[in-house]
């Protein structure tokens, strides 16, 4: 089966799974996953599923990416910062849908190989630096929409104070590394925060700080 079926058939399956927003579908058509993905992983790059990549770290499932995409419940003139770059494939998808992205990552390595990718694919509205996500990016701050592509045992305060305070929506995973997580909606309005469970799922842990570089390591880890 060649990447074009793959693809079709990842579309198809994430419809049957829920995600019905066309605007987030056809992004997925468009962005190829198979450039995001280590090269011994290329031919499973279509297949609804997590993936490794250096430093241990991983790319998304695409249902995973997809719902929590569609749950930031994007504008185009919407001012997004992204927690966690990792390879840049979720940073590629709201770079579609919203008028800037903001990405952190903690791993220069990661980061370098990321903006490569995006200066490959014209992506211009993504900036991005290599930095501590859990501290966000305060110099650019208030954001719109905060997405977190690391799970949280509890949701950073300095997070929840650059997001936008009338209407500014978050979409974290909340939860230890080794029990159960969630993904976590939170919308703000003025000084209150409301919270919503959507999902369990399972993310890499966030870490505070920049990160020491691992040699040759693609551990997976979901």
């Amino acid at each position: 089966m060649n990447d074009q079926n793959r693809l079709i058939r990842l579309i198809m399956e994430l419809r049957q799974t829920g995600i019905a927003d066309t605007r987030i579908l056809s992004v997925i058509e468009r962005i190829p996953r198979d450039l995001f993905v280590l090269p011994n992983f290329a031919d499973q790059a279509y297949e609804n599923t997590a993936l490794p990549i250096e430093q241990g770290q991983t790319i998304s499932q695409p249902f995973v990416v997809a719902f929590m995409t569609g749950a930031l419940e994007l504008g185009d003139r919407h001012r997004v910062l992204e927690v966690g770059t990792g390879s840049g494939y979720q940073a590629a998808i709201l770079s579609k849908l919203c008028r800037r992205v903001f990405t952190v990552e903690r791993y220069r390595s990661l980061l370098k190989v990321a903006e490569q990718r995006f200066r490959d694919l014209d992506m211009h509205n993504i900036v991005s630096r290599h930095g501590d996500g859990a501290k966000g990016w305060p110099e650019q701050a208030p954001f719109d929409r905060i997405i977190v592509t690391a799970a949280a045992e509890e949701v950073p305060k300095a997070l929840l104070e650059q997001l936008k305070d009338d209407g500014g929506i978050m979409v974290i995973p909340v939860g230890k590394e080794s029990q159960h997580q969630d993904i976590v909606r939170i919308r703000r309005n003025g000084d209150e925060y409301s919270e919503e469970k959507m999902l369990p799922v399972r993310f890499v842990p966030l870490v505070e700080g920049t990160a020491t570089e691992k040699r040759n390591s693609t551990t997976h880890s979901t």
